[in-house]
């Protein structure tokens, strides 16, 4: 296996690893292990979104008409909160993100979050299958090196 092809994944080429160095592999290794650093990082990043999303699609579940009048903790901050009263049971004002908010009637809250729980477990997958590409790249690049040493260690030992 010296040829590495993915083809189908945008931004990556066919290299031909045997006719690299083994300065070029190294190079070639270390970049995909920044990639696939980069790839951990975003995906943990859609995680923790993709928690909050669910989260709120989950308080939001919780508001019914009787819930009118009670009352609950309302944050302020990451981690002061204050006592607050449930005045609206129809409606909700929910973060759209980059500090913009939107009223929305509970059925609208529900169907957003549901929505953006299902884009970001979509972008989850797509990043999880660049990443076993990559992984797939570097696994080739790695035997090949190993392949590389191996012949540089007995042509020494024959020339000696």
């Amino acid at each position: 296996m010296a040829t590495v092809s993915t083809a189908p994944v945008p931004g990556m080429h066919q290299i031909d690893l045997s006719k690299l160095n083994l300065h070029q592999l190294a190079q070639l290794k270390q970049q995909l292990d920044q990639e696939l650093n980069v790839f951990q990082d975003s995906l943990q990043t859609l995680k923790i979104a993709q928690r909050k999303f669910v989260e709120s699609g989950e308080s939001v579940e919780k508001i019914k008409p009787e819930t009118k009048g009670k009352t609950i903790l309302v944050p302020l901050t990451g981690s002061m909160y204050v006592p607050g009263t449930i005045a609206d049971t129809d409606n909700v004002i929910i973060d759209i993100g980059t500090g913009y908010y939107a009223q929305k009637d509970i059925d609208g809250a529900k169907d957003y979050f549901k929505r953006k729980v299902k884009f970001v477990t979509e972008q989850m997958e797509k990043i999880q299958v660049m990443g076993i590409e990559k992984s797939k790249v570097r696994e080739a690049i790695v035997m090949m090196m190993e392949m590389k040493i191996q012949a540089q260690t007995q042509s020494q030992k024959a020339s000696s």
